[in-house]
């Protein structure tokens, strides 16, 4: 770990620094200077092709190359210059449009030329088209693809231990069996549900001055379709166009990302106290990694501290997105400037996910069945088979057949001699008698492995 990781005030940046490393070069704040200018370069194009009439003379030939160039990378240094350039002016934005034109007058472009960076723009306008494309890339690049590879090796556990028999606990107290792949099962079924909404978030875009009328531009330039130069160049950005804004693009969509991003943390939460539980219960054991320490006194002690690291991300990472989608929809009138510093902390969020998803993968990658344990559970557990004689004994028209199975295995240690011989006294057909006879915790499945296997093929 180098100095400045060890200096890092948030352990996103620090300790975490090299899990979080994907994330960091699309939402850190080098990579939202880096989208400023390629957004700055872009409308300045745009308005070379969609409004020529700006254009007192063509733009020469390095001009244009320098607007593709920077368009596509504005380089390494450029976070640093816009910095320096900040210093001086104290404007963020208006830093990336200095540099822009600086760049730009060295490729030759004229001073009439410079005065088209940044026309009609209100700072919102670059800033919103730019932090929507990072979340694009972000979404689609990092965030999705360590969704996806938590429900693979989810999938493969429940592909694994589809027909494992496993005795469930409902209110903490032995209940109807289920399989243990029928469990990771329920997990990856939720995760796809919650991964396809975050994906179908629409990522919107705005580009239409001070107060999203368009005024100073149709002001300059009034016989131009202002608002189709608009919406174009939103599509140009890969943006979907919102036409109806004040200063700011109202964050809805925001909020939406981050609520989705926050259920699939939720769902993340619950599997992982799950998981601690099995593991805790003995159902699940822990492979030992070679070197690792478990506890600083107790040698034995394999812990299972993945999921409970991941667990702990998770609520950071909920606790900001929540307050994400409550408080960035909401602007005083035309625009307020308590977005900007709470949008900054985006990757921060984001970043605590990231590493919650991670070790849950980790953790998940340590663990396998203890067949024993579960098996000797579910053996000494042949009082969840009242389930299945009560409603057997409704289905016959048997009266009061619930209430003969409560008074009989309600409080009491039941075992398979007891249970076959109360199954003896019931006013049921031989065939039925035999049939619940035959009956074990284990067999007891219902549908679990034909659920389990229908999910994961």
């Amino acid at each position: 770990m180098d100095s400045s990781a060890l200096n890092a005030l948030s352990p996103v940046d620090g300790r975490y620094r090299a899990a979080t490393a994907s994330l960091a070069a699309v939402l850190s704040e080098a990579a939202l200077i880096r989208e400023r200018a390629r957004v700055e370069a872009l409308w300045i194009g745009h308005l070379a092709t969609q409004v020529p009439s700006l254009l007192q003379t063509p733009l020469p030939p390095a001009a244009l190359a320098c607007i593709e160039a920077m368009a596509q990378d504005p380089g390494e240094d450029a976070a640093a210059t816009v910095k320096a350039i900040e210093q001086k002016i104290n404007h963020d934005v208006k830093a990336v449009e200095y540099f822009v034109r600086d760049r730009l007058a060295a490729a030759g472009a004229t001073p009439a030329h410079l005065e088209l960076v940044h026309f009609g723009c209100t700072s919102e306008d670059i800033n919103n088209t730019s932090y929507a494309r990072m979340l694009q890339t972000a979404r689609e690049t990092v965030m999705l693809p360590a969704v996806d590879a938590l429900i693979a090796s989810l999938r493969t556990s429940a592909e694994r231990y589809a027909a494992l028999p496993m005795l469930s606990r409902t209110h903490g107290q032995t209940a109807t069996p289920t399989t243990l792949g029928k469990e990771f099962t329920n997990i990856v079924a939720r995760l796809e549900r919650a991964r396809a909404r975050l994906a179908a978030v629409p990522i919107l875009g705005k580009f239409n001055g001070a107060t999203g009328n368009l005024n100073a531009h149709l002001a300059a330039v009034p016989g131009t379709d202002w608002v189709a130069v608009s919406k174009s160049f939103v599509g140009v950005l890969g943006l979907e166009w919102n036409p109806y804004t004040t200063q700011i693009e109202p964050h809805d969509w925001i909020g939406e990302y981050c609520d989705a991003v926050a259920a699939i943390n939720v769902i993340g939460i619950d599997m992982c106290r799950d998981i601690w539980g099995y593991v805790s219960l003995g159902y699940l054991k822990q492979k030992p990694v070679a070197g690792e320490v478990g506890s600083s006194t107790m040698p034995h002690k394999i812990n299972p501290i993945d999921f409970e690291n991941a667990e702990g991300n998770l609520g950071i990472a909920n606790a900001l997105l929540r307050h994400f989608s409550e408080k960035l929809p909401v602007s005083r009138w035309q625009r307020d400037l308590t977005d900007s510093t709470v949008l900054r902390n985006l990757g921060v969020a984001f970043g605590h996910a990231l590493l919650a998803w991670k070790a849950a993968l980790r953790g998940l990658g340590k663990i396998a069945a203890n067949e024993a344990r579960i098996a000797g559970d579910l053996n000494d557990a042949w009082e969840v088979l009242g389930e299945a004689v009560q409603t057997v004994l409704r289905a016959a028209g048997v009266p009061n057949g619930y209430e003969l199975l409560k008074d009989f295995t309600r409080g009491r240690p039941i075992d398979r001699e007891l249970l076959v011989g109360f199954i003896a006294t019931l006013p049921l057909p031989p065939a039925e008698r035999e049939r619940l006879s035959a009956l074990t915790p284990a067999t007891y499945l219902g549908a679990a492995e034909s659920l389990a296997r229908r999910s994961v093929g």
